[in-house]
């Protein structure tokens, strides 16, 4: 799954972003695309348990891939 923020002020990328994450099972992944980098969200993964990978895009963006791990 996907979810595009660009174009969303925070804190509406991160909440999204989170309330997504909910739904998650144990090795399940999510892209979120963001205009910035979720310099807040990443200590929240991290919080959580949570693994995630950034690629700066070539329009500027951010895509993050968030991986659940296993419990």
């Amino acid at each position: 799954m996907t979810i595009d923020n660009r174009g969303l002020e925070p804190p509406q990328p991160m909440m999204r972003t989170l309330k997504a994450l909910d739904r998650l099972k144990s090795g399940d992944s999510l892209s979120i695309i963001n205009d910035r980098r979720p310099l807040f969200l990443y200590e929240e993964l991290d919080d959580r348990g949570y693994i995630h990978e950034t690629e700066a895009q070539e329009d500027g963006s951010f895509k993050i891939t968030i991986t659940k791990s296993g419990d």
